[in-house]
């Protein structure tokens, strides 16, 4: 009896332990995944880095932008624009915070497949919005994007 016993306990302990893997799987396959944008610079800016796009829920997304070469305390606006760093929609479509010190910090209100195929651009200040001093063109399948990049002064 004893031995029932414990190959029940054991057959149970099992099966939760495979359906608890399975679960794991269907909920990472269910949400989007991360994505990756190398940020390019512009204008002999010298401003590279990285940004990173995370879901944040199925209607926000998590905009992690980071620099380096860029000034000190200056802070400069960043959006995700429709188009490509070639070609740019000169119209943001989504406000990002300003980048201060290399990093920026933003939730959009949009699922992170509505801003596949657009790009991240960052002006060199609020007072010269006209130069571009950073740009990234985040990927349509999730992997760090190669972009041209647009030189427009």
């Amino acid at each position: 009896m004893n031995r029932q016993l414990l190959a029940g306990v054991l057959v149970l302990a099992t099966a939760t332990g495979v359906a608890l893997a399975q679960d794991a799987k269907k909920d990472g396959k269910k949400g989007a995944k991360s994505v990756s944008v190398r940020m390019h610079a512009q204008n002999k800016s010298g401003e590279s880095g990285t940004a990173k796009l995370t879901p944040a829920g199925a209607d926000k997304t998590r905009v992690e932008v980071s620099l380096k070469g860029g000034p000190k305390g200056t802070p400069q606006p960043a959006h995700i624009h429709e188009g490509s760093c070639a070609k740019l929609d000169p119209k943001p479509k989504y406000g990002l915070e300003n980048v201060v010190d290399g990093k920026s910090t933003t939730e959009v209100p949009v699922g992170i497949d509505k801003v596949r195929g657009m790009a991240i651009n960052v002006h060199k200040s609020a007072d010269d919005l006209k130069t571009y001093v950073s740009c990234g063109n985040i990927g349509k399948g999730g992997a760090m994007s190669k972009g041209k990049m647009e030189k427009k002064s």
